[in-house]
């Protein structure tokens, strides 16, 4: 929600760090630390007990505008983050999260014309500096020659940067008509650049000429979306009835933009970019063996990726809400949409509310739903280096409109299509309330990102090639739950507590794999991932405390158990059932069930002054780790539930003038 504060300044400044400590969480059964198992490093030597450094600084200036209640309201946040590195195998030394430097401002301002017209504008702009380290490269005396012997005598682990900016306007005005409809009119804008540097790197077939940082190009997003709504609540039909219609105009576009040749491009014997491999070879190394390309790390997009394509959407909507009674709710809408680039669609809500009383009220609701195929699953398309268990695998996202694609047998991208529906209750009494919503969500043609082909033969210099498809129809049932009591202990002295969750179940109906084979289309690897992106549950539970100037809370959260495939699948995919159940054996990686606690304490020093400290996840807790060296993302654990950073601490003063 947008902040409409009309006077005054807030702000703070919040300072934290993350505990390196991981300890014989991450050890052997001696409790040895490992950073060093089986190839396991850590990139710098530096005893470090903490990493991550997080300093912020956000301020907030509301003021008002003339005497009719206008305001502007501007918000800003200035983020530096330090990355956190943790025990990762030979081929990921830099496993950790990545640096980011940040600035964002917003600013949401409303300014009445006269009793019936109101001018509102928000919006703002976010740039975020990001430093992630890729995986590593040996060095050329131990046989890799990904690395330039006299740049990277000793191998090197590339860093991918990135400049990210997202940028959004709305402007808009409402009134009201003499006969009591009200009219809103907007156009909103925004737009996300993605571009890329890569740096602390090289492009091996260039040698000891090669850069050691490359503009890599990027990607961008842009949406404008015009909006016309009318609405008007009729209190003389039945117990009230609210009648609403509307429309929507929108424009997109999606763009790849080339980096510079040396990012992207294989040089010759001579040094120049390969452009006719007829009449080129490929330079190489002393072993007579091909030097590879392009930036390591990341591989810059070429004048082949390069994309520029737009849509346009219409969409209609009504919706209707009648009161029969005053304890009694009926809602219904309905919404068409077009799009220029693959058709139409229709969709319907229809939703109740039953007030049994003041304190008990039942609601469901069913409807239909749609997301159209992104442009940027519709187009995008690179050559990269996968990384499995330490070896590169030149590899290809193949656009959904190429032939390589077409040639697989895969369709082009379609709707995804969903049903849903729900139930649940509100009831409170003296100080308890509980909310409880049982939903059911099934999706047909799910966009997912295909496993690897063999593309080896298509001449593309890749081995393998992956395809966004309409792959999977699934179905999730779940239940959220929301309980709280508020207890007063004395004057000026309350105690809250407060249990909330989420219970899962994520069903795997169909895979549309066609002709192809399962195993490699979407396997036991991707199904995994995304059966986990619906855990079984999630658990939280708060103790807070207030007295006078002084508030204590703590939260604990309980996350279920998660269980992927490893990267076994990815080296060796199954062609059989046989294959794939003799792979679930060895390649199942279990990730237990943990419970993390947070604390937080904070005292009022004066009116304008507070101060807190406290600590997330205060006793450490990281996934359980995996020792064998195929874990997806090359650390001894995946980055699932409370992720991999282990223990933050921080502290934070804020202020008020």
């Amino acid at each position: 929600m947008l902040k409409d504060k009309s006077e005054g300044v807030t702000g703070g400044i919040t300072y934290g760090a993350y505990s390196t400590a991981v300890g014989e969480r991450w050890g052997d059964k001696t409790g040895e630390t490992l950073w060093n198992v089986e190839g396991a490093n850590r990139l710098d030597s530096e005893d470090k007990s903490y990493d991550g450094n997080t300093t912020k600084l956000d301020l907030n200036y509301g003021m008002g505008i003339g005497d009719n209640g206008g305001y502007a309201n501007i918000t800003t946040e200035y983020l530096t983050k330090d990355r956190t590195l943790r025990p990762g195998f030979a081929w990921r030394q830099g496993y950790g999260t990545a640096a980011i430097d940040g600035f964002n401002f917003i600013v949401n301002s409303s300014i009445p014309i006269n009793n019936s017209t109101e001018f509102y504008a928000f919006g703002g702009r976010s740039f975020r500096h990001t430093d992630a380290y890729a995986f590593s490269r040996d060095s050329f005396a131990d046989g890799d020659n990904r690395s330039v012997p006299s740049l990277y005598p000793n191998g090197f682990t590339p860093h991918i940067t990135s400049d990210i900016t997202d940028v959004s306007a709305t402007s808009g005005i409402r009134y009201k008509m003499d006969n009591d409809w009200k009219v809103d009119f907007s156009n909103t804008f925004g737009k996300n650049n993605f571009h890329y540097y890569i740096t602390e790197t090289n492009n091996a077939s260039m040698g000891a000429a090669s850069p050691t940082d490359f503009d890599a190009g990027g990607h961008s997003l842009s949406q404008n979306a015009t909006n016309l709504d009318f609405s008007k609540f009729y209190g003389d039909i039945a117990s009230g009835f609210n009648f609403a219609f509307g429309m929507e105009f929108r424009t997109e576009r999606f763009t790849i933009f080339a980096g510079e040749e040396a990012s992207y491009a294989l040089y010759d014997d001579n040094g120049i970019a390969i452009r006719n491999p007829a009449d080129q070879t490929p330079a190489q190394d002393s072993n007579f063996e091909d030097l590879p390309g392009a930036a390591q790390g990341f591989p810059g997009y070429s004048p082949d990726n390069v994309v520029d394509r737009g849509r346009t959407n219409l969409g209609l909507y009504m919706d209707a809400e009648i009161n029969p009674t005053d304890d009694f709710l009926i809602g219904a809408a309905l919404r068409f949409e077009k799009y220029s680039d693959f058709g139409e669609t229709f969709n319907f809500k229809l939703a109740s509310r039953l007030a049994v009383n003041d304190n008990l009220s039942f609601r469901g609701s069913v409807s239909t739903g749609f997301r159209a195929p992104s442009l940027a699953q519709i187009h995008y398309n690179l050559i990269f280096n996968n990384i499995v268990a330490g070896a590169s695998v030149p590899s290809l996202l193949s656009a959904n409109t190429s032939t390589v694609t077409k040639a697989f047998g895969i369709g082009p991208l379609e709707e995804e299509t969903a049903f849903n529906s729900s139930i649940g209750f509100t009831f409170k009494t003296g100080n308890f309330t509980a909310t409880v919503d049982a939903y059911s969500i099934s999706v047909e043609n799910r966009i997912v990102l295909t496993d690897n082909f063999d593309a080896s033969g298509f001449g593309l210099g890749v081995d393998d090639a992956q395809f966004f498809a309409n792959g999977v129809d699934t179905k999730t049932t779940g239940l959220d739950v929301v309980l709280g009591y508020n207890y007063e202990l004395s004057q000026n002295s309350n105690l809250n507590i407060g249990v909330s969750g989420n219970i899962n179940s994520l069903e795997i109906e169909k895979i549309h794999n066609g002709a192809l084979n399962e195993f490699t289309f979407f396997g036991p690897f991707s199904q995994a991932y995304l059966e986990a992106a619906a855990p079984d549950y999630k658990f939280g539970a708060t103790l807070g405390y207030t007295s006078g100037k002084f508030s204590a809370n703590v939260f604990a959260t309980q996350f279920s158990e998660v269980i992927l495939q490893d990267f076994q699948w990815v080296d060796s995919p199954a062609t059989s059932q046989a294959e794939a159940d003799a792979l679930y054996a060895v390649a199942t990686d279990t990730y237990k069930k943990k419970m993390i606690v947070d604390v937080s304490v904070s005292y009022e020093m004066t009116s304008n002054l507070n101060i807190t400290i406290g600590g997330n996840n205060i006793f450490n807790k990281y996934p359980t780790p995996q020792f064998d060296g195929w874990t997806d993302q090359g650390g001894l654990a995946d980055s699932v539930q409370m992720g991999s950073d282990g223990a933050y601490f921080f502290g934070r003063i804020g202020f008020k003038l």
